[in-house]
């Protein structure tokens, strides 16, 4: 029995010893690890953040009608250029027929008074002539008849605007005309000949006619989120991209920031306007979709390494890189690092063009390079 279990126990022995052996001799045979080095490059670093939204006027001009009525012609189109005066529409009027006969009475009961106030006043006058009545009476007389000839006058006034929606001696303060108020493009005429149109006043919008605004003066209009927002602020430059317009890119500053965020899809947006600056002859349709990129930081023409490159301390997390002096031999170099885009580097001192800089993270995971780091 002693002797099965000291054969045993040698085996194990002997199976651990050869076993040793393999080991060792395997990682001699195992090359040694050679690590590769890239040299910084002049490159010009971009710190930015996206925004999406539209392209559209700075100022957008409703044309709306002084008078409800009937479209009974339309002289534009969308895309002409108009200015200030030009015509862009008629309307005929269409009476309410309670407003008619309203009207119709105040005519008459106007030309019944006017009719007494007259008789009255040529007495008056008869008896003033001869001398019976005194210069007063007759001026009373004279000032109700001149009242009732006014008062005439209006109630037909009244009556030709409800039939007609304008008068003699109003001039353009109430016309079947619409002409345009402002200089610019037509974006948009929503109304056709036949349809019934509202007058704006103190209590209604009003029938918007058309959409005049000035396609020169165009502004970005977009959305930021709030995890954004507080790295922005106004005067920024921007570089706008216009997806119906390809390899053109417009500067823009950013002009507006909105002080409060509303809730889309779950997430607090922000509101930024900016306008277009420098702008050249391409013409750029009003609601385009377009694409904001917001220049936070920028650095032209720095020396700059991959970021996966650096290398932080374990004690005090300052950055350095490790420089390559020759065969697999390398020297540490704390750094100062400046703006970076994400996957370049600004490098503002600790090493030259010149230098080779170790990838000592080659082969693993940009997961397990971070643990390293």
């Amino acid at each position: 029995m002693k002797k099965g279990v000291t054969i045993t126990v040698l085996i194990f022995i002997a199976i651990v010893f050869f076993g040793a052996l393999y080991y060792l001799y395997a990682k001699n045979q195992e090359a040694p690890v050679v690590f590769q080095s890239e040299k910084p490059e002049t490159k010009t670093i971009v710190k930015n953040t996206i925004a999406t939204g539209n392209i559209v006027p700075d100022e957008e001009v409703l044309i709306k009608p002084n008078i409800s009525g009937i479209i009974e012609a339309v002289y534009i189109k969308a895309g002409e250029s108009i200015k200030a005066g030009d015509m862009i529409a008629k309307i005929r009027v269409v009476a309410n027929v309670s407003n008619l006969s309203s009207s119709q009475n105040q005519v008459q009961s106007a030309k019944i008074e006017l009719d007494n106030q007259q008789k009255l006043y040529n007495r008056q006058k008869s008896l003033f002539d001869k001398g019976v009545i005194s210069a007063n009476e007759f001026q009373a007389a004279e000032v109700a008849f001149s009242q009732a000839k006014q008062n005439y006058n209006a109630a037909r006034q009244g009556l030709d605007i409800i039939k007609t929606g304008t008068s003699a001696g109003l001039g353009s303060y109430a016309n079947t005309i619409i002409r345009s108020t402002v200089n610019g493009m037509v974006l948009d005429v929503p109304v056709k000949v036949g349809n019934q149109v509202i007058e704006s006043n103190n209590f209604n919008e009003g029938t918007t006619i058309a959409s005049v605004a000035d396609v020169g003066r165009m502004i970005f209009v977009g959305k930021v989120d709030e995890s954004e927002v507080g790295k922005i602020k106004v005067n920024l430059p921007i570089e706008i991209t216009v997806g119906a317009i390809e390899n053109k890119i417009f500067n823009a500053v950013l002009t507006d920031i909105a002080p409060k965020g509303k809730t889309e899809n779950g997430a607090i947006q922000f509101e930024i306007k900016a306008k277009l600056t420098d702008r050249d002859d391409t013409f750029i349709r009003a609601g385009l979709s377009a694409n904001a990129s917001i220049i936070l930081d920028k650095a032209e023409n720095v020396l700059a390494i991959k970021e996966a490159l650096v290398q932080f301390d374990p004690k005090t997390q300052k950055p350095f890189i490790e420089i390559d002096k020759g065969d697999q031999k390398f020297e540490r170099k704390d750094v100062e690092l400046g703006v970076s885009d994400g996957l370049y580097v600004q490098v503002k001192s600790g090493i030259s063009a010149s230098d080779k800089i170790k990838v000592w993270n080659q082969g693993t995971t940009g997961e397990e390079a971070q643990k390293q780091q």
